[in-house]
């Protein structure tokens, strides 16, 4: 009977690894992007991709919507970013770092308002960005928004409200000095 079990045990191992590299390589270029936008740093960004993938792997089987796999991504990856956030206070690191970049020369002035967005985006709190990414990059419904982040739907407009507000603040004073 163990011999049965452990033959059964090994199959669904086996099944739960190759649907997993199957999602893997169905999502992990979507996942990298959205946690590349939330955290401005791209190892970071695939460590966060690769711990989601870890965590979401003994969890197949139990997912009561296999075909919203990939809200399950996002959300963990979303989750992730925001522990990682709080845990080590890495924003401020970062912004100090970036603020101390000399500026690139023979950029084309479209790279450089890019440039101008991306660390304005960087500057806001963690809430509004995931919130911006995930509602004009990403390009997510609100309430789509609101299930990933854990709030209702109008908390998820006040926050790209806010942080588109606060986007124009910045990039408007980055660009006047």
């Amino acid at each position: 009977m163990s011999r049965l079990v452990a033959r059964e045990d090994a199959y669904v191992t086996e099944a739960e690894g190759g649907r997993l590299a199957e999602l893997y390589v169905r999502h992990a270029a979507e996942a990298t992007r959205l946690a590349y936008m939330l955290t401005g740093d791209r190892q970071l960004a695939e460590d966060l991709v690769q711990d989601a993938f870890v965590k979401l792997a003994g969890r197949l089987v139990h997912l009561r919507d296999p075909g919203a796999f990939d809200a399950y991504l996002r959300r963990t990856i979303v989750n992730l970013a925001n522990s990682h956030f709080r845990r080590k206070r890495v924003e401020r690191s970062y912004l100090s770092r970036s603020a101390a970049e000399p500026p690139r020369v023979g950029e084309a002035p479209d790279a450089g308002r890019r440039d101008e967005l991306w660390h304005g985006l960087q500057r806001l709190p963690v809430r509004q960005r995931t919130a911006i990414v995930l509602r004009i990059y990403e390009d997510l419904p609100e309430q789509r928004v609101a299930d990933i982040l854990g709030c209702r739907p109008g908390t998820v407009r006040s926050l790209v409200s806010r942080g588109l507000a606060e986007l124009r603040i910045h990039v408007r004073s980055d660009g006047d000095g």
